[in-house]
């Protein structure tokens, strides 16, 4: 999508980028490509976090362009019943899931170990699991469950399914390369309310805030975007974050009444489906493949700073610590200059069971 000086207005002035105008504006003047248009068929997509708001509407939006998409998720009896309508639906019979507490560590390297071994491939990778906790919760370990489930649970699985997501030629050379996988992380416009911090990343007891901590680790992750494509060659992954705008879900009036119930009346939150439009057109559009590291907010790139502030705490030392924090906490380490190892497919492929 071309620049221009009404789309870098709206930006600046945020509230008509971030809102339900943003799309409105931006489809008609850029001639946006409907999603329908877009093919997945034969593509494996692995999405946290699509079992309600935006990541329910993305599934059915993935579901419909014939991906073979797993659903990663906590309640079995509501995956199970998503996927009967999903199917019934859309038509498409390639619906799994796997269930795992995404913030419970020794879940997550179990099912990242069950996705290993039934999906050689996968294509895409999306990580939309989150939440904003008004008031502090906690993993088993003592840590801030929102900074484990949006920073390190997204760092680990990554790092665990990077063979899967490598680019492979068939063996026997023959065929076309699939094209580099995708990690797609769904961020939040408030992080642009946050400078980096790493040692503060979880913040203290005493100064605790819903709003702030969560905006806090939606930072890292658009920064930790850009550190993944600093490590991986273009060629095997493509790393992408974007945030959605203001969209009304559950999860937003849940936390934020306030603010919902000043921007639904007048008709400014935008749909789920335009809160999933930029994260399955990352999924599956040329523009996507061609670069990495970038952050998307409606189709197209955008300046992950909108103050100075932010922009001055973000320093390579502190991306350094930001990485090393991330190791330490999740015990995988990625060298920079990373290439996934390829891995084996099985002479006979079977799709689990559910």
């Amino acid at each position: 999508m071309q620049s221009d000086f009404l789309d870098a207005l709206m930006e600046k002035t945020v509230l008509p980028s971030f809102s339900s105008m943003g799309p409105a504006i931006r489809r008609r003047r850029h001639d946006w490509s409907p999603l329908e248009s877009c093919n997945l068929a034969g593509k494996v997509v692995v999405l946290t976090g699509g079992t309600s708001g935006i990541g329910q509407e993305a599934a059915r939006l993935y579901a419909t362009l014939g991906a073979t998409l797993v659903l990663l998720a906590r309640d079995e009896s509501k995956v199970r019943h998503q996927v009967e309508q999903l199917r019934t639906s859309s038509g498409n019979d390639d619906i799994l899931w796997f269930i795992a507490d995404l913030g419970v560590r020794e879940q997550v390297l179990q099912v990242a170990a069950e996705l290993a071994e039934n999906y050689p491939y996968i294509d895409v990778l999306v990580h939309n699991a989150g939440a904003l906790f008004n008031e502090r919760q906690h993993t088993a370990d003592g840590a801030d469950l929102s900074v484990e489930l949006m920073v390190a649970t997204p760092f680990l699985l990554t790092a665990r399914l990077l063979p899967q997501l490598g680019n492979h030629r068939a063996d026997d050379g023959k065929q076309p390369r699939r094209g580099p996988g995708r990690v797609i992380t769904m961020s939040s416009g408030g992080m642009y309310t946050q400078g980096l911090h790493v040692e503060q990343l979880a913040m203290s007891d005493a100064d605790y805030s819903g709003v702030r901590q969560y905006a806090r680790a939606k930072r890292a992750q658009v920064i930790l975007n850009e550190m993944w494509a600093e490590r991986v060659a273009p060629s095997e992954v493509v790393f992408h974050a974007l945030h959605p705008g203001w969209v009304d879900t559950p999860g937003i009036s849940d936390a934020l009444p306030g603010f919902v119930r000043l921007l639904r009346p007048l008709g400014l939150l935008r749909s789920p489906r335009e809160g999933a439009d930029t994260l399955v057109w990352l999924s599956a559009a040329s523009e996507a493949a061609a670069c990495s590291g970038r952050f998307w907010h409606d189709r197209a790139v955008r300046s992950i700073d909108m103050s100075d502030s932010t922009r001055q705490a973000d320093t390579p030392d502190r991306r350094a610590a930001l990485w090393h924090w991330c190791e330490n906490r999740t015990g995988e380490i990625v060298m920079p200059g990373t290439r996934p190892p390829h891995v084996a497919e099985s002479p006979v492929f079977q799709q689990p069971e559910k």
